[in-house]
């Protein structure tokens, strides 16, 4: 895990912290309300849409790497994720690619293409993703949880409100029975420390999923730099946090 994290980051020059951004809020936009899956469809107007991802709460700065470590079910666990410069029409949407690789004792475990949009008011979408849980010489052995909004049922959700809630409930995906994370926000200003540092005034949510009835994580935001870390409170054990931020 070590000759990883030390191989991302000298893909970039140093390493900088992204500066804390004001998200648009000019006009309304409905969001969601939150039901049974089966009512669940959002309206969704893609000119109201923007691949420019600019959340205070969840960036996504073309180019910048975050790198977080720890373990998952008793193994090292190293995460880059990365905003790439790749954009992808989803239900007619424009949305960012995100690159998530997650490596468990030092070798791929999983890679994930993550799609998000922001709409005109600031709250960030997703969209889908591609997901792909690979065996120790690398072949694909599951795909399970892939999603495109729009596509056999699939719906987009919320991911990060401009301006959270305390206690609202969102659907952050929509496919019945692959893809069903809930996520609401039950602390706007905690106290978070990772090995980056400590920071005040955190956002600290709750997930759940029909999916997995016994778990529960809690993730932690940051303004300017978005997520810093995730822990398992109920479930398989997992644990990671930000461990640099390059570019």
């Amino acid at each position: 895990m070590k000759k990883q994290l030390a191989l991302a980051l000298t893909t970039a020059a140093a390493l900088t912290l992204l500066p804390a951004t004001t998200a648009a809020a000019h006009s309304s936009c409905a969001l969601p309300v939150f039901g049974p899956g089966s009512s669940y469809k959002p309206h969704i107007v893609a000119s109201n849409f923007t691949s420019h991802v600019t959340n205070r709460w969840y960036p996504l700065k073309v180019g910048r790497v975050l790198i977080y470590s720890g373990t998952r079910e008793g193994q090292s666990a190293l995460d880059i994720v990365v905003a790439t410069p790749r954009t992808r029409l989803i239900d007619g949407v424009r949305t960012r690619v995100l690159s998530d690789r997650l490596y468990l004792d030092g070798v791929l475990s999983e890679r994930t293409s993550d799609y998000f949009a922001q709409d005109r008011c600031g709250n960030v979408w997703y969209f889908g993703e591609d997901t792909a849980e690979l065996h120790a010489h690398g072949r694909v052995v599951s795909r399970e949880g892939s999603f495109h909004a729009g596509v056999d049922g699939a719906q987009p959700g919320v991911f990060m409100q401009a301006h959270p809630q305390l206690g609202r409930k969102f659907r952050q995906e929509w496919y019945r029975d692959h893809a069903e994370d809930v996520f609401q926000v039950i602390d706007k200003n905690t106290k978070v420390t990772v090995p980056l540092g400590t920071f005040h005034h955190a956002l600290r949510t709750a997930e759940t999923t029909r999916l997995e009835p016994g778990t529960l994580d809690n993730k932690y935001y940051v303004r300017g730099i978005g997520e810093v870390a995730e822990l398992a409170v109920k479930g398989p054990s997992e644990a990671l946090r930000l461990v640099a931020i390059v570019g």
